[in-house]
């Protein structure tokens, strides 16, 4: 049986073969078959560029074009992009950002809650790795539920209780308007 063995420049070299004919001119020895090269790998930006291109594609279908109905007649006044409002939220917003006074502060502090937040979500993701604070965290969610639901939802007068002081709560932070 014979074998096979690949050398590194891409040569099929028969071991069969007396080995100072390998060692001499491979090209003109019967033994041996060379083989074409590999193309070279995709480059990152080959895929990207698809990828732009694909999306391209895809804006070029959602174009809306106007019709007429007839020759040199002028095309309809009103498109669908120009009757779309924005939602009543968006707006809201729009009128809450008008009346800042120092955006600057309200950005800073928008930047500190994101930080403040991604910065929790690492702490509380390295208390979850720890072996057995995230089970004992558990049974402490859990009985702390249990407590509050006996304490102030289980009976009636408790529930009216609970939710008179959420109601209070609401007025002081909202004004009561």
């Amino acid at each position: 049986m014979a074998s096979l063995s690949v050398s590194s420049s891409s040569t099929i070299i028969d071991s069969r073969a007396p080995p100072s004919r390998q060692a001499s001119a491979s090209a003109s020895s019967p033994s041996c078959i060379s083989l074409p090269t590999l193309p070279p790998h995709p480059i990152q930006s080959h895929s990207r560029a698809a990828k732009a291109t694909a999306y391209c594609r895809k804006i070029v279908r959602n174009v809306v074009t106007r019709a007429t109905t007839e020759v040199g007649e002028a095309p309809a006044t009103t498109t669908e992009a120009e009757t779309t409002e924005l939602p009543e939220i968006v707006k809201t917003a729009q009128e809450a950002w008008e009346k800042v006074e120092d955006k600057y502060a309200i950005g800073s502090l928008a930047f500190a809650g994101v930080v403040a937040l991604w910065g929790s979500a690492g702490m509380i993701s390295a208390i979850d790795r720890l072996p057995l604070v995230p089970g004992v965290l558990e049974l402490v969610g859990i009985g702390y539920t249990g407590w509050f639901t006996y304490k102030n939802l289980v009976f009636k007068p408790d529930r009216e209780a609970l939710f008179e002081k959420v109601k209070n709560t609401y007025k002081d932070i909202l004004g009561s308007s």
